[in-house]
């Protein structure tokens, strides 16, 4: 399960990451304006935050596997859509609209595939032997990572070798071998699919079940909370990061530049991975891995506004990286740890669904503030709205929830 589990995160990390380090110079090579880039990019997380819902129910009813297959699919079918848009210079629009579509595939992931593994580890008995979930997610960022270093580089390389709808036409190649792998090796395993249930009296359901396991249950509660203010501000300096360092770099057709910015993320995601084991040694609770890593990534996107060079600019943003890495697989195994089985598919969508509202606001806030003032002066908004997980972090850190000790034992049904 672990092997099968990873090989997903390697082929749909791959297929990503090539267009990851050129997606805004893409956007705006396609006509379109800082506002309207970062536009778009909220038009694709308010694709996230409509379709997290109604996907976490297709993955609850229909199974882990049919929700796999299906955002599989779609991302490859968006993909090519995109390169059409590009090819005809479309309207904003036409592009928000894609990537709205483009959201939706994403949405068939986010909770599917994190349940099934679950699932599948509870049902082989992993947990009764000891295993921990935090070293599992710590591979699954490792390999991500690996994935993502290879193909952020080689998206850029190909773009400055080539032009830049060529990474798009290799992504939607690496999607459709994915999908032979999901169509393949992919079963629900641990989970029995409720096939005779209707959509729309499930939809319900699960709204009631979001709410009553995660948003009424208060450890759960805050740190969903503190998503849209770090996750907002992550979407967006990430994807602002490749036109600022080809400015700070000074030539803006250099989109091998812009493929190391993503690629430096990756490595330090790799990095970030192999330290998990270390970080659970160095706290007690996790919440208290969450408050640390938040206030030190925010501090790490100040001063990137705060210092404009082009080799400071990258060693920051690696540290940047090393934390937010670091604190994923923490932040997924205590949610994990609250949340009971046939509810996790929904509760996890749900939790993404809170990250991905905060990003539909904040980008094209923050792209406004770069066409307005600057790139560092939006990274330092950034910055300060981040400053805003902080409280709800610390409100879950109170709760004291079984899920909080790093050393307590996995436990299977939450």
């Amino acid at each position: 399960m672990q092997r099968l589990y990873l090989l997903l995160v390697l082929l749909h990390t791959l297929a990503a990451s090539l267009i990851w380090g050129i997606n805004t110079l893409f956007l705006l090579d396609a006509g379109l304006s800082n506002v309207e880039a970062f536009g778009a990019n909220a038009f694709f997380t308010a694709g996230l935050v409509l379709f997290e819902v109604p996907t976490g129910v297709v993955a609850d009813t229909r199974g882990r596997h049919t929700s796999y297959l299906l955002g599989t699919l779609t991302l490859a079918l968006s993909t090519l859509v995109y390169l059409l848009m590009w090819w005809l210079t479309a309207p904003f629009w036409a592009w928000a609209l894609a990537s709205a579509f483009l959201g939706l595939g994403f949405t068939f992931f986010s909770g599917a595939v994190q349940a099934w593994l679950v699932d599948a580890l509870t049902f082989t008995g992993f947990f009764r032997q000891g295993g921990a979930l935090e070293s599992v997610l710590a591979k699954g960022e490792i390999v991500e990572g690996a994935a993502m270093l290879c193909g952020s580089v080689a998206g850029g390389v190909i773009a400055q070798a080539t032009n830049l709808g060529v990474p798009y036409v290799i992504r939607a190649f690496v999607l459709g071998i994915a999908l032979v792998v999901v169509v393949v090796a992919m079963r629900d395993i641990g989970f029995s699919p409720s096939r005779g249930k209707r959509p729309l009296a499930e939809v319900k359901r699960v709204l009631r079940g979001s709410w009553e396991h995660g948003l009424a249950n208060p450890p759960v509660r805050w740190v969903m909370l503190a998503a849209p203010f770090t996750d907002g501000v992550t979407f967006y300096a990430f994807y602002a990061m490749q036109p600022y360092l080809l400015e700070l770099y000074g030539d803006e057709s250099a989109y091998a530049v812009a493929g190391i910015a993503a690629a430096i993320v990756a490595g330090a995601q790799i990095v970030g991975g192999l330290l998990v084991p270390h970080v659970r040694r160095l706290f007690r609770r996790r919440t208290s891995v969450l408050l640390v890593g938040t206030a030190l990534g925010t501090a790490m996107l100040a001063l990137i506004g705060l210092l404009p060079r082009f080799w400071i600019a990258i060693a920051l943003l690696v540290a940047w990286g090393l934390t937010f890495a670091a604190l994923q697989p923490v932040r997924q195994a205590y949610l994990n740890g609250l949340i009971s089985s046939d509810q996790r598919a929904t509760v996890l969508s749900f939790d993404s669904l809170l990250g991905s509202s905060g990003a539909v606001v904040i980008q094209p806030l923050l792209g406004r503030a770069a066409d307005v003032w600057s790139y560092p002066a939006s990274y330092g908004f950034g910055a300060t709205i981040q400053l805003l997980a902080l409280p709800f972090l610390w409100l879950a850190r109170r709760e004291r929830a079984p899920a909080d000790p790093i050393t307590a034992p996995e436990r299977e049904a939450g």
